[in-house]
């Protein structure tokens, strides 16, 4: 056995111990449940969305660690309710995982990784959950732009989905349009179906195009947060107020936000 296969089966050991005392010594994490864990884990699944976008090494480890104490967690409780337990839950995802690549551990071939992708999907409708629905795998609660880029991943893999990529722009063009018409027609109702279409298509060709919908919004979103603080710093070093500026005064700061970035 390799150093580095001992070393983590020796700390997630380690791990499983330390869960146990606390599981029966510490009143906070003797309360704790699956539902009151819920949040958190979800707050730590967006900490490690965090540092991944920011590019930050060690923070993914340490986001890694939390996540990791949570699937811990979870099967202790799950262990306590004679449900099932740590084991159990690697048991399963090693068997999916082998089930899901016949091509690493089968004799299936596949040219690239949409092949992979493609078959994939086919094997979760037809093989041990047999009967299930394309979407029925897409959680209700994710995240609309998530659970849209999903929903078009899912439906890709059986085919439903652009011949080329660059087809998905007359899509976007066609989406905007009618959008456009129904905010001159001030039908409120029309312009907030049209606004989710608009974005649909768009998110669409996020993925047609390989780019992660969410880190290219968050990444606008932290840009725009830059370039806006920039804007009031210098505002206030100038002794003036936002509120008393024209919008050609804080446009001309708001260049030099971008131009710095540059």
């Amino acid at each position: 056995m390799t150093d580095y296969k001992e070393n983590a089966l020796k700390e997630f050991a380690r791990l499983l111990d330390i869960m146990n005392n606390l599981r029966e010594k510490c009143p906070w994490d003797r309360e704790q449940t699956y539902e009151s864990l819920r949040k958190l884990t979800i707050e730590e699944t967006y900490e490690l969305a965090d540092a991944i976008i920011s590019g930050d090494e060690e923070g993914i480890k340490e986001e890694l660690g939390d996540l990791m104490l949570h699937l811990v967690f979870y099967s202790k409780i799950g262990s306590e309710n004679g449900t099932f337990d740590i084991a159990g839950v690697l048991k399963s995802i090693n068997e999916k995982l082998i089930y899901r690549h016949p091509h690493v551990f089968g004799s299936i071939e596949v040219n690239n990784a949409d092949e992979v992708k493609k078959n994939w999907e086919a094997l979760k409708l037809h093989g041990e959950n047999g009967g299930k629905r394309v979407l029925s795998g897409v959680p209700s609660s994710l995240p609309a732009i998530i659970k849209a880029n999903r929903i078009q991943e899912k439906v890709r893999g059986v085919g439903f989905d652009w011949e080329k990529p660059e087809q998905i722009w007359d899509k976007v063009l066609e989406e905007i349009t009618e959008l456009k018409e129904e905010v001159l027609n001030g039908n409120t109702r029309n312009i907030e179906s049209e606004t989710g279409d608009v974005f649909f298509s768009l998110i669409n060709a996020c993925r047609l195009y390989g780019i992660d919908p969410e880190a290219a919004l968050e990444k606008t979103n932290r840009k725009f947060i830059s370039r806006f603080n920039y804007l009031e710093n210098e505002t206030i070093a100038k002794g003036k107020s936002l509120h008393d500026m024209s919008l050609d005064e804080m446009n001309r700061i708001w260049d030099e936000a971008k131009a710095k970035e540059e």
